[in-house]
């Protein structure tokens, strides 16, 4: 298991990126949701000993990440957000590369682990290919299959599916999901779909600060009998912002759907929804928004 405890952050120049910050993750996908600039990828930088907290800390089966860095590194994967690669070098050579890198120097052993990640991640046809003409679903999943040399216990993975088109990022849940099975597995995420598609547990992380966690069927459930749908006119969303609490909109055919956020019906134009993660995402991003506001005025 993963436990933060109390951890906090601030940057030189006065970001306050995490502000005492919790979370116990279990074995399996663990989806960290919240929007850009809400602290995740400096929590996960965080995780992987790319940086350092001010206070709190964090321990992986009870090794304390700040004192053992090197301990933790050698059980880690990390696919960040953005990770550079040398274009002019095939996927295989790129692979054995970071297999030396990682301590592994048995030649031997190497090309047998090399071509089982290739295998595992869907690349062994075009394991002679030069990375610069892989797709962004390829590199993504060129990603993990470096993140997965040395078998590790703790796997984290920055906006993944950030830019795949629907059949790459079906491609990558699916790895995703089989990876998840054994060890844990971070998601940090902006996208709603990935958590309630990958993930059994989750947080929403926001301004720093985790705002709700749990089951993503019991932080629906919270919601259920509170959020309500009307397909309205642009002219009237502004009405409607001013009137109601409304948690998100949409287009549809030209006219906007917006769920609302209501203890009862509020009015006979609305009907009912039975609430799903997004609902949950949106209402708590709007607690947050309007707890903000109150405490301005």
């Amino acid at each position: 298991m993963l436990k933060i405890s109390n951890l906090s952050k601030t940057y030189d120049n006065g970001v306050h990126a995490l502000n005492n910050v919790n979370l116990d993750i279990p074995k399996g996908m663990f989806g960290l949701l919240g929007p850009n600039g809400a602290g995740k990828s400096s929590l996960m930088r965080t995780i992987a000993t790319l940086q350092f907290a001010d206070s709190g800390s964090i321990t992986f089966d009870g090794i304390d990440i700040a004192s053992n860095p090197q301990r933790i590194r050698s059980t880690l994967g990390y696919l960040p957000q953005d990770f550079g690669v040398y274009p002019r070098i095939s996927a295989e050579n790129m692979l054995d590369h970071m297999a030396v890198l990682k301590g592994i120097g048995d030649r031997k052993e190497r090309h047998e682990l090399v071509a089982e990640l290739l295998h595992q991640t869907n690349l062994f046809n075009d394991r002679k290919k030069n990375l610069s003409g892989y797709s962004g679903g390829m590199r993504q999943r060129f990603g993990i299959a470096q993140a997965l040399i040395g078998d590790p216990r703790l796997i984290i993975v920055d906006e993944p599916t950030a830019g795949l088109d629907p059949q790459e990022r079906n491609r990558f849940h699916n790895l995703l999901s089989e990876i998840g099975e054994n060890v844990v597995v971070i998601l940090s995420t902006h996208i709603v779909e990935d958590v309630a598609d990958l993930c059994p547990n989750m947080a929403i992380l926001a301004a720093g600060k985790i705002v709700a966690q749990g089951k993503p069927e019991t932080l629906t459930s919270n919601l259920r009998g509170r959020v309500w749908r009307r397909i309205i006119n642009k002219s009237e969303l502004e009405l409607c912002r001013n009137k109601f609490d409304v948690i998100s909109t949409r287009l549809l055919a030209g006219r906007h759907v917006i769920h609302v956020l209501a203890d009862a019906q509020p009015n006979e134009a609305f009907e009912q929804l039975q609430p799903d993660l997004e609902d949950v995402y949106f209402s708590t991003l709007f607690g947050i928004k309007e707890s903000r506001i109150a405490s301005a005025a």
